[in-house]
């Protein structure tokens, strides 16, 4: 009996497996056909799941295939993927904060022992190259092509911290949360769960070690994110609440409290919580009262540019239409006059709009604008509008028999996911 086999004795669907993992259900699909292999720190859970020991659950392990997934007939695999590699660094990365965290506490003879043929470079230099990275991240179309350059820049610093000592440990700890929740929104977009969660856990636990508590709770949105686009609302609502004490403790003059407060109201949106979601609105809406140094275009980008489209958002979720629609109005205006804007949020805008028109079953604003995501979502690949074009198919039930509809639909489901 294989994989497959063993998970369906227990009970167990491919979208229930993976929702007890926290991963996506294709990922599934694609162990239990050998393409890929879980990687190492889902095993025990996977095993303990599925009532094996690890050697029971490597038996069980399909090889992965010898033929390229092109060769096959299946969508071709994208080659500047290193699950591999990354996986690596992150373990060394956990591995160096704990063994140089240690060294603050020996003297300095005992820590020049564990420290050896360090490179020089300030960890200054370190934040400026991540600060670039954010900005070409913002602004590329394609994110794939930032994720060569940010898995090389990890690399350097993983080398770096080999030999930093003292308070450097701190400062070089506080570089890597930052880029660790770059590498995991890189992850995130190409809808990488499982990378990208272990990314932003790695990001939270640098930078716990170095005592930036911004960038700590910031990295736990992120991984909220997670929970939120799988709809585990409680789960998301439970990581919220922590980032939100983290945040208490941070700069009050950096917007982090107020986007904690932004996503927040998601979860409560999520939960059919319209009051608790309009307070956390509100106080997301205090963001306008900082400078605009309070955001940092980093890891930490939110200015209020996004209240109207989230506001919007939240109220689709909520089921208040009339509402929901002049709010994303005026976003998807605001977007129009903004300069660089992102494919990003105004495929999120688009899609919410269709969704609208869906619920209105008005076929005519469900072409215009889920047609206008669509296009956005091949010219940029993003996986992030390519996944909310799939919610968005839910919502053609009730538009079934409109031809152009299904063929929209098609359309959709052809975008690749991974």
């Amino acid at each position: 009996m294989g994989l497959a086999g063993h998970r369906k004795a227990l009970g167990y669907s491919q979208e229930g497996l993976a929702h007890a993992l926290g991963v996506d259900r294709t990922t599934v699909g694609r162990w239990e056909r050998g393409e890929t292999e879980p990687q190492p720190p889902l095993r025990p859970e996977l095993a303990e799941l599925l009532q094996l020991d690890l050697a029971e659950l490597n038996a069980l392990l399909p090889q992965p295939q010898a033929v390229s997934s092109e060769s096959a007939g299946a969508p071709p695999r994208d080659h500047d993927d290193s699950g591999d590699l990354d996986d690596m660094i992150r373990r060394e990365f956990l591995r160096l904060i704990a063994v140089t965290g240690a060294a603050l506490a020996l003297p300095d003879d005992e820590t020049a022992a564990l420290v050896d043929g360090a490179q020089r470079g300030s960890s200054t230099d370190f934040l400026r190259i991540n600060g670039h990275l954010w900005q070409v991240y913002q602004l590329a179309r394609s994110k794939r092509s930032v994720a060569p350059v940010v898995r090389d820049h990890l690399a350097t610093l993983k080398d770096r911290l080999k030999g930093c000592r003292g308070a450097e440990v701190s400062e070089l700890s506080g570089a890597a949360g930052d880029l660790f929740q770059l590498a995991g929104e890189l992850a995130f977009d190409r809808n990488h769960y499982s990378d990208a969660a272990a990314s932003y856990n790695v990001a939270a636990s640098a930078s716990h070690g170095a005592g930036a508590f911004d960038l700590w709770a910031c990295a736990l949105v992120r991984q909220s994110y997670i929970d939120l686009y799988d709809h585990r609302y409680e789960d998301a609502a439970d990581v919220l609440a922590a980032a939100s004490r983290v945040a208490r403790r941070g700069d009050t003059q950096l917007a982090t409290r107020y986007w904690v407060a932004a996503v927040e109201a998601e979860a409560y949106a999520g939960l059919k919580d319209l009051s608790s979601c309009e307070r956390a609105m509100d106080e997301a809406e205090k963001v306008l009262d900082l400078s605009p140094s309070g955001q940092n275009g980093g890891w930490i980008r939110f200015d209020g540019s996004r209240l109207a489209e989230e506001r919007g958002a939240r109220y689709v979720q909520l089921g208040r239409l009339d509402l929901a629609e002049q709010t994303l109005m005026k976003a998807l205006g605001q977007q129009a006059l903004a300069q660089g804007q992102s494919y990003r949020r105004r495929g999120a805008v688009l899609t919410d709009l269709a969704a609208v028109g869906a619920r209105r079953r008005d076929s005519e604003q469900v072409l215009s604008y889920a047609g206008e995501a669509l296009e956005l979502a091949r010219a940029s690949s993003s996986g992030y509008v390519t996944r909310r074009l799939h919610f968005l198919q839910a919502e053609f039930e009730p538009l079934s028999r409109d031809r152009r509809i299904v063929e929209l639909g098609a359309e959709i489901s052809a975008l690749r996911t991974t």
